[in-house]
């Protein structure tokens, strides 16, 4: 079989299968009004949770950087990208979740796959959520460690793999709110029976960073559990991009000196560090914004539950309408778009197979018209798609 063949056949498989992705280019897809083709519509797919990508804050800080400091960073950490300003988020977001150290990655999933690539080697476990970002699984894949997923959620399923008298290290990765199912990871059980077993234990609370928790310090705080690896990302509830990891001393001068994603990629720019700057300090002044973000979540599950549907255990911005059937999926987002409310079916391989959903994501710069429009609009696709 050649390459063209390979190719025709999988993009055939993805097509039979409803499974094929199509990207669009949007206009303020960061926005809570988004606009396709000439059409406006009301964002619902967007990661923003506080509205923080469009504050003044931010973009005058964006500005600032840029007309100080240029528009990128000039290489990588390691050479000459590495600033007083990259330093100074680094101390503050430390000092801020209660840690060491904490190091500034390009993005989510570079940070999921430093570290993990640079922790694990042959002879060592890891033990992984089942429904983990792909991030987390890929790199965990790609390890030389032995990976076992352990079902959902479950801390006994978890404790019946995790023997403390195996041999290598034992790495247990999990997130703190999960992506596509918007419902949160039991953190103190997860981390007891890590630690009885010797291991370590990664969070990645891109998610729960922003929202959850005392001034939005995230899931691992508001649930009382200190986890050896935590990442956060700055693409969601910070408005900007990027990402970080927190840690003890010795394993961040490890991670740079082992973690290759930190190594050889370019650094952030300083701009977009002096953003987001900005983004934590209206995170810790935040508190409106998670409020409005908590009644538009209770506002949203309360009209669909008046109107029988099927949503996820989520307490949280992710509220997931399973559908199960891809074509179903992809039918109610047309219905739903023509009555104005941006959505996005996700389907296999992103979540298991029969598990297709329309990913509704509420965000502080909602309005209650908005929410009642999409449920207005849900109530009509039903009858319809």
């Amino acid at each position: 079989m050649g390459w063209a063949e390979t190719i025709d056949r999988g993009l055939q498989s993805r097509r039979q299968a409803d499974a094929y992705r199509q990207r669009r280019a949007i206009i303020d897809g960061n926005h809570r009004l988004l606009e396709y083709q000439g059409r406006r519509y009301i964002n619902f797919s967007s990661n923003d949770y506080l509205g923080l990508a469009r504050d003044p804050r931010l973009i005058a800080a964006w500005q600032q950087g840029a007309a100080r400091y240029g528009v990128g960073s000039g290489g990588s950490g390691h050479v000459t990208g590495y600033g007083a300003e990259h330093e100074a988020l680094e101390r503050r977001l430390a000092g801020w979740l209660g840690y060491d150290r904490a190091l500034l990655f390009t993005s989510g999933y570079a940070a999921n796959q430093g570290i993990i690539g640079a922790l694990t080697g042959t002879g060592d476990r890891i033990l992984a959520d089942r429904l983990s970002h792909a991030s987390l699984l890929e790199a965990a894949v790609q390890s030389p460690a032995h990976l076992r997923r352990f079902a959902h959620n479950d801390a006994a399923a978890l404790a019946r793999l995790a023997r403390p008298d195996a041999a290598g290290n034992l790495l247990a990765v999990t997130e703190g709110v999960f992506s596509m199912d918007g419902d949160s990871a039991p953190l103190p059980a997860i981390g007891r029976v890590i630690s009885d077993a010797g291991g370590w234990l990664l969070v990645d609370d891109a998610h729960g960073f922003g929202v959850i928790g005392e001034q939005g310090r995230g899931s691992a705080w508001a649930q009382g559990i200190h986890p050896e690896l935590l990442v956060v990302t700055f693409g969601k509830a910070a408005g900007v991009g990027g990402a970080a990891v927190l840690c003890a001393a010795p394993v961040a001068e490890y991670l740079v000196q082992f973690a290759r994603h930190l190594i050889y990629s370019t650094a952030l720019p300083p701009a977009q560090v002096a953003a987001i700057d900005a983004a934590l300090s209206a995170i810790i002044q935040g508190d409106g914004l998670r409020a409005r973000l908590g009644e538009n979540i209770a506002r949203f599950r309360a009209g669909a539950a008046d109107l029988g549907y099927p949503l996820g255990q989520s307490a949280t911005a992710i509220q997931p309408l399973l559908v199960g059937d891809n074509a179903l999926a992809l039918r109610l987002t047309e219905r739903l778009r023509e009555r104005g409310c941006w959505l996005t079916a996700i389907r296999p391989p992103t979540v298991p197979p029969g598990n297709a959903r329309l990913r509704i994501t509420l965000t502080a710069a909602h309005q209650r018209a908005d929410i009642d429009r999409l449920l207005e609009a849900l109530d009509n696709a039903r009858r319809t798609a």
